[in-house]
């Protein structure tokens, strides 16, 4: 995976967009003006920060050297995936997803059904 799979899977999503409010560097992945990807285009390690359940966020930490807690974020709630061939790229997307998901299910009923009703149009 490179940045652009990256930034292409992420707005293949519904009613997500890509911004850069905290710098020109950091590209920060949004659905209904929540995060839920960022990444630094100017690091020399590619990795990405993605939510996560506190539960499986620790469990995937313990099984990959490659997922640490968000770095910058709430290490509870984030963790920091470095993507350096380590992990399957079919892993990888199935936690965008996941992070997708729960930014998704925290946005007020209203909004969300606005946008599983375009999804499903």
């Amino acid at each position: 995976m490179n940045i652009e799979t990256l930034r292409e899977y992420c707005l293949s999503k519904p009613a997500t967009s890509a911004a850069f409010p905290f710098d020109e560097t950091t590209l920060v992945l949004k659905v209904g003006d929540k995060i839920f990807a960022l990444t630094a285009l100017d690091s020399t390690v590619f990795s990405v920060n993605l939510k996560c359940d506190p539960e499986k966020a620790i469990e995937l930490r313990e099984r990959y050297p490659a997922v640490i807690p968000g770095y910058h974020m709430s290490k509870k709630h984030w963790n920091t995936v470095i993507i350096d061939g380590s992990i399957p790229e079919k892993t990888i997307i199935s936690w965008i997803d996941d992070s997708y998901n729960l930014v998704l299910a925290s946005l007020p009923k209203k909004i969300r059904d606005v946008i599983l009703k375009n999804e499903t149009q």
